[in-house]
Protein backbone atom coordinates (compact mmCIF):
# COMPACT_ATOMS: atom_id res chain seq x y z
CA UNK A 1 0.00 0.00 0.00
CA UNK A 2 2.68 2.31 1.10
CA UNK A 3 4.74 1.63 -2.20
CA UNK A 4 1.74 2.78 -4.24
CA UNK A 5 1.15 5.68 -2.33
CA UNK A 6 4.47 6.64 -2.87
CA UNK A 7 4.11 5.96 -6.98
CA UNK A 8 0.87 7.80 -6.89
CA UNK A 9 2.33 10.91 -5.42
CA UNK A 10 5.20 10.76 -7.77
CA UNK A 11 3.03 10.50 -10.74
CA UNK A 12 1.22 13.56 -9.54
CA UNK A 13 4.56 15.75 -8.93
CA UNK A 14 6.17 14.75 -11.84
CA UNK A 15 3.00 16.29 -14.00
CA UNK A 16 2.90 19.35 -11.76
CA UNK A 17 6.34 20.07 -12.88
CA UNK A 18 6.12 19.62 -16.52
CA UNK A 19 2.75 22.01 -16.09
CA UNK A 20 4.67 24.54 -14.38
CA UNK A 21 7.09 24.76 -16.78
CA UNK A 22 4.76 24.38 -19.67
CA UNK A 23 6.70 25.57 -23.34
CA UNK A 24 4.79 28.24 -24.89
CA UNK A 25 5.16 27.69 -28.71
CA UNK A 26 4.10 31.34 -30.09
CA UNK A 27 6.18 32.99 -27.73
CA UNK A 28 9.30 30.48 -29.06
CA UNK A 29 8.13 31.86 -32.29
CA UNK A 30 8.52 35.33 -31.68
CA UNK A 31 11.92 34.68 -29.62
CA UNK A 32 12.83 32.92 -32.83
CA UNK A 33 12.10 35.69 -35.18
CA UNK A 34 14.05 38.63 -33.27
CA UNK A 35 17.41 35.97 -31.94
CA UNK A 36 17.66 32.98 -34.46
CA UNK A 37 15.96 33.79 -37.94
CA UNK A 38 18.86 36.07 -39.41
CA UNK A 39 20.72 32.44 -39.17
CA UNK A 40 18.68 29.67 -39.10
CA UNK A 41 15.96 31.18 -40.77
CA UNK A 42 12.32 32.16 -40.18
CA UNK A 43 11.41 28.45 -39.32
CA UNK A 44 14.16 27.03 -38.82
CA UNK A 45 14.66 25.59 -42.27
CA UNK A 46 18.18 27.15 -42.24
CA UNK A 47 18.74 29.35 -46.34
CA UNK A 48 22.33 27.96 -45.82
CA UNK A 49 24.06 24.94 -45.09
CA UNK A 50 26.89 26.95 -42.91
CA UNK A 51 23.80 26.95 -40.45
CA UNK A 52 21.76 24.12 -38.95
CA UNK A 53 18.67 23.20 -39.49
CA UNK A 54 16.48 23.12 -36.29
CA UNK A 55 12.83 22.76 -37.73
CA UNK A 56 11.87 18.81 -36.35
CA UNK A 57 14.71 18.58 -34.22
CA UNK A 58 13.58 16.81 -31.21
CA UNK A 59 12.53 19.57 -28.07
CA UNK A 60 14.63 18.08 -25.60
CA UNK A 61 17.85 17.79 -27.96
CA UNK A 62 17.67 21.47 -28.72
CA UNK A 63 16.90 22.83 -25.14
CA UNK A 64 20.15 20.57 -24.10
CA UNK A 65 22.41 22.15 -26.87
CA UNK A 66 21.31 25.47 -25.73
CA UNK A 67 21.53 25.39 -21.86
CA UNK A 68 25.30 23.43 -23.03
CA UNK A 69 25.79 26.85 -25.41
CA UNK A 70 24.99 28.94 -22.23
CA UNK A 71 26.82 26.61 -19.67
CA UNK A 72 30.02 26.72 -22.02
CA UNK A 73 29.89 22.53 -21.95
CA UNK A 74 29.48 22.94 -25.56
CA UNK A 75 31.73 25.26 -27.47
CA UNK A 76 30.65 28.25 -30.31
CA UNK A 77 31.55 31.82 -29.55
CA UNK A 78 28.60 32.54 -31.43
CA UNK A 79 25.90 30.57 -30.11
CA UNK A 80 27.56 31.32 -26.25
CA UNK A 81 26.13 34.58 -27.08
CA UNK A 82 23.13 34.08 -28.05
CA UNK A 83 22.21 31.47 -25.57
CA UNK A 84 23.66 33.96 -22.72
CA UNK A 85 21.00 36.03 -23.13
CA UNK A 86 18.00 33.73 -22.79
CA UNK A 87 16.18 32.51 -19.88
CA UNK A 88 15.34 29.13 -19.01
CA UNK A 89 11.90 29.50 -20.57
CA UNK A 90 13.02 31.48 -23.70
CA UNK A 91 15.37 27.39 -24.14
CA UNK A 92 12.40 25.87 -23.63
CA UNK A 93 9.91 27.58 -25.76
CA UNK A 94 12.52 27.75 -28.77
CA UNK A 95 12.89 24.63 -28.44
CA UNK A 96 8.68 23.56 -28.50
CA UNK A 97 8.51 26.04 -31.22
CA UNK A 98 11.35 24.65 -33.30
CA UNK A 99 10.24 20.97 -32.54
CA UNK A 100 7.09 21.66 -33.88
CA UNK A 101 8.15 23.31 -37.64
CA UNK A 102 8.40 20.79 -40.43
CA UNK A 103 11.52 20.11 -41.44
CA UNK A 104 12.44 20.81 -45.37
CA UNK A 105 14.26 18.32 -47.51
CA UNK A 106 17.17 19.93 -49.06
CA UNK A 107 19.95 18.96 -51.46
CA UNK A 108 22.82 16.77 -50.36
CA UNK A 109 25.88 18.54 -49.52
Amino acid sequence: MTTRCLIALAAVAALGASAAHAADVAAGKAKAKEVCAACHGDDGNSPTADFPKLAGQHGDYLAKALRDYKSGARKNPIMAGFAGALSKQDIENLAAYYNSQPAALSARY
